[in-house]
């Protein structure tokens, strides 16, 4: 049952990203088609990536990095200068293990509701440290959450099912405001 469940959930993930990031390439083919097809290129290395890891329950940080960076690539051929990204990743966290395009599901959140949002763009955030037991990522972008929007949205609900699925009660995942300017997704996983 469980690996029934997760599958559904991995499955509905591919075409929320796909449908996202074509819809990116498509705002550049009459804009500036040599980016167009450099962004083509980005998205299918994504895909060829997120196939691979799909067949997993769980990847190391360093995989699940790699797609986040691809990801990364093709956002910033439509944002350009608008989009700025600050990595502060702590050298042991990259072999642990993370449920696969969870991340990057919360990255493209970021941008999509954040980033997008503000007319001058904003720094990325995208932490991963130990914090006691615990493996801690975290997500900051610009942007303010309702009290409604910390709660909806396929994204936040299915990072949380996976997370329940995968750890039971033993992973924990908020997203909340930081502050008036910025909004921050922190997740825990047992070490």
């Amino acid at each position: 049952m469980k690996d029934l469940e997760l599958r559904t959930i991995k499955s509905q993930l591919n075409p929320h990203f796909l449908f996202n990031s074509l819809n990116s390439i498509r705002a550049l083919v009459d804009e500036n088609p040599e980016r167009a097809r450099t962004a083509v290129t980005e998205l299918s290395n994504i895909l060829r990536a997120s196939m691979k890891v799909e067949k997993f329950e769980t990847v190391s940080m360093r995989k699940e990095l790699n797609i986040i960076k691809d990801y990364l690539a093709l956002e910033h051929i439509r944002f350009e200068e608008r989009l700025k990204v600050n990595y502060e990743i702590e050298e042991e966290t990259l072999d642990l293990l993370v449920p696969p395009m969870m991340l990057q599901t919360l990255v493209e959140n970021a941008i999509k509701h954040g980033i997008s949002h503000a007319t001058t763009g904003g720094y990325l955030d995208i932490i991963s440290k130990i914090s006691g037991l615990n493996h801690e990522i975290i997500i900051r972008n610009p942007g303010q959450l309702d009290e409604e929007s910390q709660h909806r949205g396929f994204g936040l609900e299915s990072t949380r099912q996976r997370l329940k699925l995968l750890y039971k009660n033993g992973a924990y995942f908020a997203i909340h405001n930081l502050n008036d300017k910025i909004v921050e997704a922190t997740i825990r996983i047992p070490l």
